[in-house]
């Protein structure tokens, strides 16, 4: 499996005490989904759990951290697909959902839907007994200075892509969006095939950047469509795919169908990380990413 918080990290740039809270976060990510994985946990349950946990914690502009739009609220949108027969879920323009990743699977699991937005999002989630919160509680001190700053954009985006003992492939994807953004605005991460895409027959991503760059492109479908119809392999299809995105845009994370892994990036840098069953582990924010073997 694999999991990123974002392509807008920069190890240069952040405190000794951001940079170590992100990798922290990382760790103890890919340590609980190796667990789980080895215990035959399913793809798609693994990435659910890995994005919740990501979700709320606040180094992350997903869930609890998310940034401000331009009106000083906190609009998230989620997704999650199932690459054993395409099954996918989304929510989007949510507000008081505490966990929007967790949604967006009942949006996959319970209705003939894909997609839900804002009060019709958060109807559904009261309908389920799904958590909600004030959306004052997605705010942060460092999200608030960054908005108050007026920053173009933040890529602080979460996702995991995962493949279990089974084979089986999935990816989800979780957002609070671009700081400052317009109202209403949504970005590529909860729709299918842009910021987020699984097929068993190929492979599970998960994108994170400037996300009107990632729709446009398709760039989840892209990956996959690459190795499907153009026969190349996930190295391959990942350059031509990246290259494919204006600089300075984003990243993704993939694994393919045989367990291979990606995490290109063209950004100064994003904090990511894969691990095995077996344990193997290497995570970090910048070009050298620290290992570990911890069975």
């Amino acid at each position: 499996m694999a999991v990123h918080g974002g392509a807008g990290a920069n190890a240069e740039s952040m405190t000794a005490e951001e940079l170590a809270a992100v990798e922290n976060a990382l760790e103890d990510c890919l340590r609980e989904a190796a667990v789980f994985l080895e215990g035959r946990g399913s793809a798609l349950d693994c990435a659910e759990l890995v994005v919740r946990k990501l979700e709320d914690d606040p180094n992350f502009n997903a869930g609890r951290g998310a940034v401000f739009n331009s009106r000083g609220e906190h609009e998230l949108d989620a997704s999650i697909m199932d690459g054993r027969d395409l099954s996918c879920g989304a929510v989007a323009g949510v507000k008081t959902v505490k966990n929007p990743v967790a949604l967006a699977r009942l949006v996959m699991s319970q209705t003939r839907h894909v997609l839900l937005a804002g009060d019709g999002a958060e109807e559904f989630a009261d309908e389920n007994g799904v958590e909600r919160v004030e959306n004052s509680y997605f705010s942060t001190p460092a999200r608030r200075a960054d908005w108050e700053r007026k920053q173009r954009y933040s890529k602080g985006t979460v996702g995991c892509v995962v493949r279990d003992v089974e084979g089986n492939l999935a990816a989800a994807t979780s957002t609070g969006g671009l700081s400052n953004k317009k109202w209403g605005r949504v970005g590529d991460s909860p729709i299918p095939g842009a910021g987020c895409y699984a097929d068993n027959r190929t492979c599970a991503v998960s994108c994170t950047g400037t996300g009107e760059e990632f729709i446009r492109r398709a760039i989840a479908f892209d990956l996959g469509a690459r190795m499907r119809y153009g026969s190349m392999n996930l190295e391959e299809a990942a350059l031509e795919t990246l290259a494919a995105l204006p600089d300075n845009c984003g990243g993704f994370i993939a694994v393919d169908k045989a367990g291979r892994v990606v995490m290109p990036y063209n950004t100064p840098g994003m904090s990511r990380g894969w691990a095995t069953s077996s344990g193997e582990m290497m995570w970090g924010v910048g070009q050298t990413l620290k290992s570990l073997l911890f069975k």
